[in-house]
This record gives C-alpha cells, sequence and structure tokens, in this order.
C-alpha cells in the first residue's frame, strides 16, 4: 500500500485556499507543529522544517503571495527514517516577526518579546478557520496508517498529530470537540501528540479536512477490511464445528465400543441399538447423514446419542 500519509498531505496541497483567515490558521498550524520561533543576527522570525515536496510548495506559496514573506533554505539532509531529503526554510525580519505576532505566537511589549503557547480563539472563529488549522497542523506534523486489507484484524488503523507543547495540543483536542471529534493526548519525548484509531473518526477527521479521495480509499479499504474479517470468522467458525463434530463422533464411537466390550450391544433397546450400529457401520457419517439414513430428526438422534454416552459412563 502507498504511504497514506504523503497522499493526504498532497490532497491537502491541491485544495485552494482563499481567505486571510484560514491562510493564517494553515501557517499558524504549520509553524505549532513543525517550526519553530529563531532569532539570528538581532533579527527575530521562525523556522519551518518538511520532507514533503508538495507541503514546501504549498506553504512557501502562501507566505509569499499572502504575507509578503520570501523563505531561504536553510538546510538539506537526508531523513533516514523517512528516506528521503528534509528540508529547512528560515524566515526572518520585520515581516516574519510581524507575522509571528499576528498568529499570536509571540507577544511584543515593552520588556521585549514573549513567546505565547496554545491557539489563539480569535484564530479559529470559524468552522473553515478551524478546518484550515487541522489542515495545516497535518501538514507539519500529521501521519496516517491504515492496516493490510488481507489481515484478519480489526485493529491498524491510526491518525495522529504531534506538536511541540502540550498546551497547543489541548487546545487542538478542544477544536476537534466542536467537529464531534474526540481524540486522546499522550506525551512522546519532548512532544504531545493527539491520535485516534477508530476508522469511524478517521472518516470524519478526513471529511472536515475535504480529502475526499483519500475518504473514498479509506473507505474501500474498510469495506475489503471488513469483508475479509466476515469470511475469516465464518471459516473460523467452520472449523470449530467441524472440530466439535469430530470429537462428538469419536466419543460416541469410543462408549458404543465400551458397552459392546462390558455387556454387550444387545443389551441396549432397539432404538439405541440402531443408533449404534448405524454410527459402527460409518464413523465419518455426519449427524445429518444419520439421521436420514434411520428416518428420525437430528434432535432424536442426538438424544439417542446422548442415552448411549451415559450408559458408557456408568458402565466406566
Amino acid at each position: 500500500m502507498s504511504n497514506f500519509t504523503e497522499e493526504i498531505k498532497n490532497e491537502i496541497t491541491h485544495i485552494a485556499i482563499d481567505d486571510r483567515c484560514c491562510k493564517l490558521a494553515v501557517i499558524c498550524a504549520f509553524i505549532r507543529t513543525s517550526g519553530s520561533v529563531i532569532s539570528r543576527g538581532g533579527q527575530l522570525g521562525f523556522e519551518l522544517v518538511t520532507e514533503n515536496e508538495s507541503t514546501a510548495e504549498f506553504i512557501v506559496d502562501i507566505l509569499e503571495n499572502t504575507f509578503g514573506i520570501h523563505p531561504t533554505v536553510s538546510g538539506a539532509k537526508f531523513d533516514v527514517m523517512g528516506g528521503r531529503d528534509k528540508l529547512t526554510f528560515e524566515c526572518l525580519g520585520n515581516e516574519a516577526k510581524q507575522l509571528l505576532n499576528e498568529l499570536c505566537i509571540v507577544e511584543s511589549n515593552n520588556d521585549g518579546v514573549m513567546l505565547t503557547f496554545g491557539i489563539n480563539e480569535k484564530l479559529v472563529e470559524k468552522d473553515c478557520c478551524k478546518a484550515a488549522f487541522i489542515k495545516g497542523a497535518f501538514l507539519g506534523g500529521g501521519s496516517c496508517t491504515l492496516p493490510d486489507e488481507q489481515v484478519y484484524s480489526s485493529t491498524g488503523y491510526h491518525f495522529e498529530i504531534v506538536f511541540s507543547n502540550k498546551i497547543t495540543a489541548s487546545d487542538f483536542c478542544n477544536l476537534l470537540c466542536d467537529f464531534e471529534i474526540l481524540a486522546k493526548l499522550v506525551s512522546r519525548k519532548d512532544s504531545a501528540v493527539v491520535y485516534v484509531k477508530s476508522k469511524e473518526v478517521i472518516s470524519d477527521l478526513l471529511n472536515v479536512i475535504s480529502v475526499y479521495n483519500c475518504l473514498d480509499k479509506l473507505n474501500d479499504i474498510v469495506e475489503k477490511k471488513d469483508k475479509t474479517n466476515n469470511e475469516n470468522r465464518v471459516n473460523n467458525c467452520s472449523v470449530s464445528n467441524i472440530d466439535k463434530t469430530v470429537t462428538a463422533s469419536v466419543n460416541l464411537v469410543r462408549s458404543i465400543e465400551l458397552i459392546a466390550a462390558t455387556v454387550g450391544l444387545q443389551s441396549l433397546d432397539k432404538l439405541l441399538f440402531e443408533v449404534a450400529e448405524a454410527r459402527l457401520a460409518d464413523k465419518n457419517a455426519s449427524m445429518n447423514e444419520l439421521a436420514q439414513r434411520l428416518g428420525i430428526s437430528k434432535s432424536c438422534i442426538n438424544h439417542r446419542m446422548r442415552k448411549i454416552s451415559d450408559i458408557a459412563r456408568t458402565l466406566e
């Protein structure tokens, strides 16, 4: 299966974002997940890191065309874990500082500049801005994995976004609640991770951020996965029933042989004798087959077999 995380990110970056308020939400979320505030040469700004080419183009386009900020590539190295180049962009100067203030990531006062945490409510007042924030957060620190549709398992669905601090992550959980999405929050080393493992909730999330192609793929995999699981459950049930039938047949044959070796089968009444004789004549026949040969119901033959087993137990 191709990398589902990359598919989601690529689809997000191909969705046009027109409103400035939504672009602010995207950039804020991206900085909160994959960026950091920096100061170099007396200039304040921020640094962004990404390994997804379409994400880099998407974020740079917003910064240049909407906020007049021109990022420069300050580093590029091969990420062994991700198997691709990881790019680092640097944004410094008055425009970058003003944007950080507008994003409520820093506050400037007479004492200087102070970092702030969390998600400022004015950035996500509207639902479109909330959805844009989720998009930016996924582009910066998100991942989503799906299970192998051929493997029998009800688990394997996982959607998460990694934040640089727990305050922002907690606010993000509250933001998701506005869409009736309940997520869990856990600390991981120096980061805070918001995650869900329910295929239904992941489906809701993909719907909120409007990645409908990926949503269709998820639904298709869920359908195939459920079909595989159902087929395995039916097969397991059939095997279990066969095992029980074989065990019951073997036990009954042993009971009949015990009676024959001790008091003799002639000691049984006519009805029980007929069942015992039929079972010894065909040890592999099913209950239905024996019932049809004797012209009796399945419940009737079950009753007579239990009687034979009871007699054998008394002889033991």
